[in-house]
């Protein structure tokens, strides 16, 4: 379960998994850390990567899969959960900015939606209850930008699932999903993360207030 910060990655000589890492890693640079005509907002796609690559904190894995069942596969990155979030904050590296990108070159393109997709909505409610959020990146992600439906953020050349702790800007994501239950779910463990700690109060008024939606609507169901 090797994991390389960029620093390392530019450091490698003979690795076999040397060239699905650098790949990667300059989508991270030239993609996501940089902006886009179709983004939909000012500044770069994704507003962590500059900070993150500043201080050295993406770290990226190689997952081979070819004797992976879907289950295994959700057991290997469920331990990268728990690494996740028993790191030790370096004085250079603050935690927000800390990342982890597994990446899976074994996956066929065709294969990415199903496997992929189901593995990080099997995961991502653990996940969000851990205070961490795990998206889904594939050529074939569908998933419309937050300020431009007809941008795909969340598109690379590699499938991949990406780990990174839940910030407050994350309830549009954590308020989306249709099952008013997994809805609870998710507010309950947002809101619970940041407790006293909103920084914006209309995120804090957004999201109970989304809870309370969700609960009106479980009651219907009853």
């Amino acid at each position: 379960m090797e994991l390389y910060t960029t620093l390392e990655i530019e450091q490698l000589q003979q690795n076999e998994d040397l060239p699905y890492l650098i790949e990667i890693m300059e989508w991270v640079k030239n993609f996501l850390g940089r902006p886009h005509p179709n983004l939909g907002r000012p500044g770069v796609v994704c507003p962590f990567v500059p900070h993150s690559l500043k201080s050295n904190s993406i770290r990226l894995a190689v997952i081979r899969t070819k004797d992976l069942c879907a289950e295994q596969l959700e057991e290997v990155v469920g331990r990268y959960r728990d690494i996740f979030l028993k790191m030790d904050v370096k004085e250079q590296e603050l935690a927000i900015n800390r990342a982890f990108l597994l990446i899976f070159p074994d996956i066929h393109i065709e294969d990415a939606s199903k496997l992929v997709d189901s593995v990080q909505q099997k995961l991502k409610p653990l996940f969000v209850e851990s205070g961490l959020m795990i998206g889904e990146f594939h050529k074939r992600n569908e998933t419309p930008g937050l300020h431009n439906p007809n941008f795909r953020p969340l598109r690379s050349p590699i499938p991949l699932l990406a780990i990174r702790f839940m910030v407050e800007a994350d309830l549009p994501f954590l308020e989306s999903p249709a099952d008013p239950y997994l809805r609870i779910r998710y507010l309950e463990a947002y809101i619970n993360c940041f407790a006293n700690k909103f920084t914006d109060e209309t995120k804090f008024k957004n999201a109970h207030q989304a809870l309370a939606l969700a609960k009106e609507q479980t009651a219907i169901f009853k």
